[in-house]
């Protein structure tokens, strides 16, 4: 059912009350959290990557480390306009678009909020995945941007992981997280096309690597993991 008008409203709100309330309930525990306080601390934007089954976390993550004003790549698809009018209810503001669908509109949405000062968040799998496969743009737009990529992630013991694409984790109430920050990575605006090939595989492999090591720090195997 496509949510409008005062029911969307309404959906959005009770969902940014019930992420806001499960995320300060949660114990968390921050790691490599010094580089992103300092990029903002010097006012440098950057641009935030996670994938898309660790994302509903992410703006409290930004919110723990002094962030002030982003923008987020959202879906063109019906779910995206839940999840902007969601992230509204924490200040956040919404580009939408994607790495694939409405990609071209996405890029320039956020051009323009880079260029007005704005910290930029992204999935690099979403909208539709593969799963923790790293799509291009993520690549292209820290290019043109000049920003810095920041990858974080988060995990929780206590968790409800849903059967969908991505794997999505969502803390329970009371339990015991982790927040996992990346170093930043800068791609030089002159990379030729082997260099960037090269820069999407790091990255790719680095937000895996943050990813396991989260899971790892809270007790969690994950299925992939295990298979892998």
């Amino acid at each position: 059912m496509r949510l409008e008008g005062r029911s969307l409203r309404v959906v959005a709100a009770l969902a940014a009350y019930i992420i806001k309330g499960m995320a300060l309930s949660v114990r968390w525990h921050e790691e490599g959290d010094a580089s992103v306080r300092a990029l903002i601390e010097s006012g440098q934007p950057f641009l935030l990557a996670f994938w898309h089954g660790r994302g509903v976390m992410v703006a409290h993550a930004y919110w723990r480390v002094g962030g002030r004003k982003i923008k987020i790549l959202v879906s063109e698809h019906r779910d995206g306009e839940l999840i902007a009018a969601t992230m509204a209810h924490w200040g956040y503001g919404a580009v939408r678009g994607s790495t694939r669908r409405g990609a071209v509109k996405g890029a320039r949405g956020m051009l323009r909020a880079a260029h007005a000062g704005y910290d930029l968040a992204i999935s690099p799998d979403g909208p539709r995945g593969p799963r923790e496969v790293l799509q291009e743009g993520v690549i292209e737009l820290a290019r043109i941007s000049g920003l810095p990529i920041v990858p974080v992630t988060y995990s929780a013991r206590w968790a409800k992981r849903f059967a969908s694409w991505d794997g999505f984790l969502l803390p329970l109430p009371g339990a015991r997280g982790v927040i996992l920050w990346g170093e930043p990575l800068r791609i030089p605006r002159d990379a030729n096309k082997d260099t960037l090939i090269a820069l999407q595989q790091t990255l790719e492999a680095t937000m895996i690597d943050l990813r396991q090591r989260a899971d790892a720090r809270v007790g969690r195997i994950e299925m992939q993991d295990k298979i892998s």
